[in-house]
């Protein structure tokens, strides 16, 4: 008998139950006396060698019973009364219930054998995980984590979970590599004292979201993708790391927009891979990701990494590949966010020709993962190719994640500037075609002074500067509400597309003649369109592009997709309609808990409150309260003493201080610059109070960027001891 299958053994005869009410792998064994019987739990492997030579079912027979079956098959034995007692695989007693003989009871309840799930119920027909019914040989199984119930391809793991003891128990897949996935999406390369702890609240509740929503997807929307074809017609099927993934900031522009000088100045430092120059320098994606050490991963290396968000770029082949990087260094603003980093586009079609893929599906691909689309213009080239005019409208689906970037605008006069300017959005309207305005900023983003042609719009330069900050700075709050959304806007198109194919499969000949119906079906796509709108009440909105469904309809034989079940459409119905709003109305529960509190990493600074008078250490001779409040001052007292400092009193040096001050994530040029203002006394070491001095600017300089740290310290940045 196969392991997995409880069965009920009564003399020489074996009643194999469904396993409806069953978990784990256990056998329920009735040895009968003439007063009691008693039931035993064990392994099925034990218990099916017992009795019949390890071939299991005595004399042959085997019989399924079901739970509405089961009462009249009991009855028949209930004239002798019954005692069982449940005992477990090591012989202790579980639990006891009398019958009473001639009481005729409805039969051993199987409650009494095993406890419920409170979750799904033992009622379910269907793997939560895959859809798939549950059958004489897909079993059912219970995940003691999630209380849900799967088969055994979806739930072949065992992990130790404290609330059921210290034997591992069966869970499911999304549940065994739960905690995995959460430590990872948690992770960031600094040490826990430079991360504010609502950044690590956020970052959990984001890992427990996009755990959920995971779930969700894998069993109520990839079934019918699959089913259907989903991913043949539009974008590849999600994968963990996509859930997992940071937030991602795509930059596209034609060549030597200042596209890898912007990411530069994001990141205050160069990057490994950087190219940087007048001429088309980026010949190659660049995805510019956080990690522990500087180095530049192949992208054939990458794709096949599940852990990243890339496998999926397998299907642009080896020539795309080749010509994408991914680049991992340790930063504060990547702990938060992923750039990717395009090659510029050209004016030409021999460029584009030669490229060896197709730059617009590959640029569609990010886009479509991506939470912001940066499109950059550099103000004295205005011009928009043919290559960048496909490209635009290539992204015209995701226009709520698109922002205009006028670039390189102090270079010319405020009348200048105004022309161009006009210019922009004049060649833009004729390319976007939207009647909604994109936003666009304006300046200079790179780590140089201002040209003194731009002087006179400084403050024009720096607001639009704040603006586009701030814009970046709410990606990492937003990231799980933008993947709920994201992932809406898929399950509606993947709805639409398995009724489409499934009417148009309805009018498909049975016998021949089916190339050609699918021909004409193909050319008449919008009228049945309208079809399947009317009859489904459907938004034309939701409907894929009619070029682009036929390129998908023309390499498949519509008799060769499966009829449509109404089974699948409502099980996404109830995805949409009940799981993804729980999700919702949780991340905003979470996130009122916090917004006082939520600090991020682009470009922001944390202002603590200096109005109650215990907040703050205060220097009774200046009145000047020190900027490390006596909280922090504790925080950074651990840290001093873990470093294990010697003298007295106590100091560290610098070879002590090192590893603590590279774990920020900082440049060394700005770690440099705050060991020398940390170091007051000018001696080459740091005690306690100059030590809570370069954690407080290293933190300063993580949060606000590395300009926020001051050539020289005032009197409020002085520690108390330290003042004359």
């Amino acid at each position: 008998m196969a392991s997995g299958r409880p069965v009920v053994s009564k003399g020489n005869s074996l009643l194999e139950f469904g396993g409806d009410d069953f978990v784990d792998d256990q056998v329920i064994t009735f040895s009968r006396s003439k007063k009691n019987v008693v039931a035993d739990t064990a392994p099925a492997s034990v218990a099916a060698g017992a009795g019949d030579g390890g071939g299991g079912y005595a004399g042959g027979k085997e019989k399924k019973v079901k739970n509405s079956a089961a009462a009249p098959r009991q009855s028949q034995s209930q004239q002798a009364g019954y005692s069982v007692a449940l005992v477990d695989s090591k012989g202790r007693p579980l639990k006891m219930t009398s019958v009473d003989s001639g009481a005729a009871p409805q039969g051993v309840p199987l409650e009494a054998l095993v406890t419920k799930s409170n979750g799904g119920g033992p009622q379910a027909t269907h793997c939560a995980g895959c859809s798939s019914p549950f059958s004489f040989s897909k079993s059912k199984h219970l995940c003691r984590s999630c209380n849900s119930y799967f088969c055994s391809k979806c739930s072949p793991h065992k992990k130790l979970i404290p609330s059921q003891g210290d034997v591992p128990v069966r869970v499911c897949d999304v549940c065994f590599h739960a905690d995995t996935r959460r430590d990872r999406i948690c992770t960031v390369s600094s040490t826990s004292y430079f991360t504010d702890p609502q950044t690590l609240h956020r970052k959990e509740r984001h890992a427990a979201a996009m755990e959920a929503l995971n779930r969700v997807y894998k069993a109520k929307i990839k079934p019918i993708e699959q089913a259907f074809k989903f991913s043949s017609f539009y974008a590849s099927e999600l994968t963990d790391g996509d859930f997992d993934s940071r937030p991602m900031i795509l930059l596209v522009g034609q060549y030597s927009v200042g596209k890898t000088s912007f990411i530069k100045y994001l990141l205050e430092r160069d990057f490994p891979g950087q190219r940087i120059g007048p001429e088309p320098t980026t010949d190659r994606f660049l995805a510019i990701t956080n990690g522990p050490v500087e180095r530049v991963v192949p992208g054939n290396a990458a794709a096949v990494d599940p852990n990243r968000p890339f496998s999926s770029l397998t299907k642009f082949g080896t020539a795309f590949l080749n010509r994408f990087e991914v680049s991992e260094m340790p930063s504060p603003i990547l702990d938060n966010v992923t750039m990717v980093d395009t090659p510029g586009i050209l004016s030409g079609e021999k460029q584009r020709v030669e490229r060896g893929y197709e730059f617009e599906d590959v640029v569609q691909w990010f886009a479509e993962r991506s939470d912001r689309i940066l499109i950059l213009f550099d103000a004295h080239k205005l011009d928009i190719s043919d290559e960048l005019k496909r490209t635009i409208e290539v992204l015209k689906p995701h226009e709520d994640k698109i922002r205009i970037v006028l670039n390189k605008a102090d270079l010319v006069g405020p009348q200048q500037l105004m022309r161009i300017y006009g210019a922009l959005m004049w060649s833009l309207g004729k390319v976007v075609r939207s009647p909604e305005v994109l936003r666009v900023y304006i300046g200079s983003f790179w780590d140089e002074p201002l040209n003194e042609k731009g002087a006179l719009n400084s403050t024009l330069f720096e607001a639009e500067k704040q603006d586009l900050l701030s814009d970046l700075r709410a990606l990492p709050r937003n990231a799980a509400v933008r993947k709920v959304n994201e992932l809406i806007k898929r399950a509606r198109l993947a709805k639409v597309h398995a009724l489409l194919i499934n009417h148009l499969r309805a009018k498909m000949p049975m016998l021949w003649g089916s190339k050609e119906k699918q021909k004409k079906l193909a050319g008449r796509l919008e009228e049945e369109y309208l079809k399947v709108q009317r009859e489904h009440n459907l938004a034309l909105g939701d409907f894929p592009n009619p070029e682009k469904f036929r390129a998908g309809l023309s390499v498949h034989n519509l008799s060769d997709f499966p009829k449509l079940s109404n089974r699948q459409m409502d099980v996404m119905e109830g995805g949409l309609s009940k799981d993804i709003p729980k999700i919702m109305m949780e991340l905003q529960e979470s996130s009122d808990a916090i917004d006082d509190f939520e600090t991020d990493m682009i470009g922001s600074v944390r202002l603590e409150d200096k109005s109650n008078p215990f907040a703050a250490t205060l220097d009774y001779a200046s009145r000047e309260a020190w900027v490390v409040d006596s909280n922090s001052k504790a925080k950074w007292d651990n840290l001093f003493y873990s470093l294990s400092p010697t003298g007295n009193p106590k100091v560290l040096s610098g070879t002590q201080a090192r590893g603590v001050m590279l774990n920020s994530g900082l440049a060394s040029d700005t770690l440099r610059k705050i060991w020398d203002l940390s170091d007051i006394d000018q001696d080459g070491v740091l005690d306690a109070d100059e030590f809570a001095l370069a954690m407080h600017l290293i933190s300063m300089a993580r949060n606000m960027g590395g300009a926020s740290v001051p050539d020289e310290l005032p009197l409020s940045h002085i520690p108390p001891s330290k003042r004359s």
